[in-house]
C-alpha cells in the first residue's frame, strides 16, 4: 500500500480499541478522527 498524503483521506479500516471493540472508519464518518499509535519496537522496555 503506498503511503498516505498528508491532509487525504484515511482507508477504510476496522481495529480494536482498548476495550477489545471493533471500531470502524465508517462509525465515525460525521466527524473527525485522529489515529494515534506508536511502534512498540521504538519505546523503551
Amino acid at each position: 500500500m503506498p503511503m498516505i498524503e498528508v491532509g487525504s483521506d484515511a482507508p477504510d479500516f476496522s481495529l480494536c480499541n482498548q476495550d477489545g471493540d471493533i471500531v470502524k472508519k465508517s462509525d465515525y464518518a460525521d466527524g473527525f478522527v485522529l489515529l494515534w499509535w506508536y511502534p512498540k519496537a521504538d519505546t523503551p522496555g
